[in-house]
């Protein structure tokens, strides 16, 4: 058996939740991961499988972030007038992007010289998913030498104009 293959099978034990003794470890991990910062730098990738799944390498120039983001749809105010109007429009509203895009969005807000290539969903609470995104600097020599990534080149702002996986989805592509 490969090696790829013995992790992407551990990982799915440990987020199936049948061994407990793994289901305990990933409940510590989202206890520190509540106390950390929004946007996270991660030394390595919590799934190493996902993350080449979607075009990481473990070199320079390639970089995760975690990444948490509040579950549940958008939260409006209730108009502060007398009356209650029927249009009043707090009920039911919905964004037509998905949690993993916005939290896509808030990651390259915080580090605007990067392009998000993908991301990926590492786990959730009551209150929160927590996402892990992959950003490539483009201006960086390795990636510029990369002839398998250096397609990102030419690209800017792919997250704001849906090029991401989860961009894609929400304009109804795959």
């Amino acid at each position: 058996m490969s090696a790829t293959k013995r992790i992407r099978e551990t990982f799915q034990k440990e987020y199936s939740g049948k061994d407990d003794s793994l289901w305990r470890h990933y409940r510590d991990k989202l206890i520190i991961w509540r106390t950390e910062p929004v946007n996270q730098r991660a030394e390595r990738p919590t799934n190493p499988v996902k993350a080449r799944e979607l075009g990481y390498k473990a070199k320079q120039g390639f970089i995760i972030i975690r990444t948490r983001i509040r579950k549940g749809g958008r939260r409006k105010s209730r108009p502060r007038s007398k009356r209650m109007p029927s249009k009043m429009g707090v009920l039911r509203f919905k964004p037509h992007k998905s949690l993993q895009l916005m939290a896509e969005e808030r990651v390259i807000r915080k580090y605007p010289n990067l392009e998000v290539l993908n991301s990926y969903w590492v786990g959730e609470d009551g209150v929160q998913k927590f996402y892990e995104v992959i950003l490539v600097d483009p201006n960086h020599p390795v990636i510029k030498s990369d002839r398998d990534i250096n397609w990102i080149l030419g690209q800017r702002g792919r997250v704001h104009r849906g090029l991401t996986s989860a961009g894609k989805k929400s304009r109804g592509l795959t």
